[in-house]
């Protein structure tokens, strides 16, 4: 499990951002973005700044619970393909919940 610093570590990336994008919108390589709303370690939003990713926006939201943390991703596009979206949005989510590489843990 994942607290909500070490989850927004790996969100607030601009690299990653325009990846999770890509994948959304179906292009090759990244798609340029724009964050629209960043409240650190709670919500992050961001949308396409292309015509080539159609309208698309996204955002995470965390929220501590228990002993993790709780995400929640709303994804909009205006040229709608969801088994794609699903798809998408499930890698992300595994992303983020993988455990990262820890210092001599032998991986």
């Amino acid at each position: 499990m994942k607290s909500a610093p070490e989850l927004w570590e790996l969100a607030d990336d601009l690299a990653r951002l325009e990846a999770w994008t890509a994948g959304l919108v179906g292009a090759a390589g990244p798609v340029p973005i724009e964050v629209t709303d960043r409240e650190p370690e709670r919500i992050l939003a961001w949308r396409t700044t292309d015509a080539g990713g159609g309208d698309t926006r996204i955002a995470i939201e965390l929220a501590e619970k228990g002993f993790g943390t709780a995400v929640s991703i709303t994804a909009q596009r205006s040229k709608p393909d969801g088994a794609v979206a699903d798809d998408v949005l499930e890698h992300l989510l595994d992303e983020l919940g993988s455990p990262g590489r820890r210092p001599f843990g032998g991986d």
